[in-house]
């Protein structure tokens, strides 16, 4: 039904883009951390590149400022937001929950939980619901060191979606199911690192591949 490609945590690392959009998907979605903690004036002519429907949320890296700029650009973004491609419904939510380093765009908990519950109480339904959301939830794909770094809010709301496409932890590439929910984490686009998400016609039909070009 459609292929959507999966790239997080560019960290102002552009250059690899053409070679992601020669994967030939039907849509990107950028789950974060476009910029090093800017500058913003590259990323609407990163949107305009791309050739494709594209969807994103701002990760902790990015200014909060950037939310703007994603809006009038060519992509769409998603924090905070919900919408609907016929059988496929997106929300998002962007930044993350507090870090030990200050960054420019962190939440609290209590406030990704009020985002995600008025986004989940006014989404339409579809074969396939997705989160996109740059913070990991707690538990999954996110440990660094010992330490689980995620969102608890995140991981409170996964039972509303089939798929959850996060980024954050650049060391937890990889594919988890959890009670049925499907989480990926790409990688760090700025090593070529990505997710080509199959999602097929019927519910729960999701196949995920993890590529580097």
């Amino acid at each position: 039904m459609m292929d959507v490609l999966l790239i997080a945590d560019l960290h102002g690392q552009f250059g690899k883009l053409e070679s992601f959009l020669e994967i030939g998907a039907d849509a990107m979605i950028i789950a974060g951390d476009i910029t090093n903690f800017g500058p913003l004036d590259p990323v609407d002519a990163l949107f305009s590149r791309i050739d494709v429907p594209s969807f994103a949320v701002p990760g902790n890296c990015d200014p909060r400022e950037i939310i703007d700029v994603i809006e009038h650009s060519d992509g769409v973004n998603l924090h905070g937001s919900r919408l609907s491609l016929g059988k496929v419904t997106l929300a998002g939510i962007g930044g993350s929950n507090p870090t030990p380093f200050s960054t420019p765009f962190e939440l609290k908990e209590e406030e990704i939980e009020q985002m995600l519950t008025h986004v989940v109480s006014t989404m339409e339904r579809s074969i396939h619901n997705v989160l996109v959301s740059h913070a990991p939830p707690k538990g999954v794909l996110d440990l660094v060191g010992e330490d689980n770094v995620g969102s608890e809010s995140v991981r409170n709301h996964m039972k509303d979606f089939d798929l959850v496409c996060c980024a954050h932890v650049h060391e937890q590439r990889g594919v988890a199911d959890v009670d049925g929910v499907k989480v990926v984490n790409p990688g760090p686009a700025s090593d070529g690192y990505c997710a080509l998400i199959h999602l097929g016609d019927e519910a729960k039909d999701i196949k995920i591949e993890l590529l580097q070009v």
